[in-house]
């Protein structure tokens, strides 16, 4: 007996690895959606804070050492930090130097997501 075809087994294998194959695949396209979102989430973050440091440096008045926090109207929270460093190696000149930390905070289903900019900024001692 020659018969041509596939037998029922064949045909369930084949299946069965067709199925695995699409599942894998599928996974992978939610977990690339998933990163989209997030991305998304940071780039939206990083303009805002990038924005708010902007703000801050070039502020017409005297940048001091301070601590504050705003809450914008979509919900992202700022965390502003500045503090005078290096004060032994600036104290016998015209200039101190700030750093600048500045938080961005927000919510993500249940999970607060944040990220953090740091500089330093060169300003004229007051007498």
């Amino acid at each position: 007996m020659n018969r041509k075809g596939f037998t029922l087994l064949e045909v369930l294998v084949a299946t069965a690895i067709l199925g695995i194959a699409i599942a894998v695949i599928l996974q992978l396209f939610s977990a690339n959606l998933r990163a989209i979102s997030l991305s998304k989430d940071y780039v939206c973050a990083s303009i805002k804070a990038e924005a708010k440091m902007k703000e801050i440096l070039n502020s017409d008045e005297k940048i001091s050492e301070k601590a504050f926090s705003e809450t914008t109207d979509d919900g992202y929270r700022v965390d502003v930090s500045i503090t005078d460093v290096l004060k032994e190696r600036t104290e016998n000149l015209q200039v101190k130097l700030l750093e600048i930390d500045l938080t961005i905070r927000w919510l993500k289903g249940t999970k607060e997501k944040s990220l953090t900019l740091s500089t330093m900024k060169v300003v004229k001692r007051e007498v």
